[in-house]
């Protein structure tokens, strides 16, 4: 799968880390329910996410550009 650019909510902890908590691909918007898993790489910040829907999607964090890219979703259920 093609990364897609992605806009991203979060919530910054008293750390100041950013989790995210909402996300938009175009013009459809997924609320993200837990935080599964997170990891780092070199250039970018992981974070494996369910959605309320149930959906699975790794999405990440280019630290130093500031953007976002969903790179894995899997839909649960459907």
């Amino acid at each position: 799968m093609e990364p897609f650019h992605i806009t991203v909510e979060c919530y910054a902890g008293y750390r100041g880390e950013q989790t995210p908590r909402r996300f938009q691909l175009d013009d459809r918007t997924f609320d993200v329910d837990d935080v599964v898993d997170q990891w780092l790489a070199p250039d970018h910040r992981y974070f494996k996410v369910r959605t309320t829907d149930g959906d699975v999607c790794i999405i990440r964090h280019d630290v130093e550009q500031g953007a976002w890219e969903l790179t894995m979703f899997e839909r649960v259920g459907r």
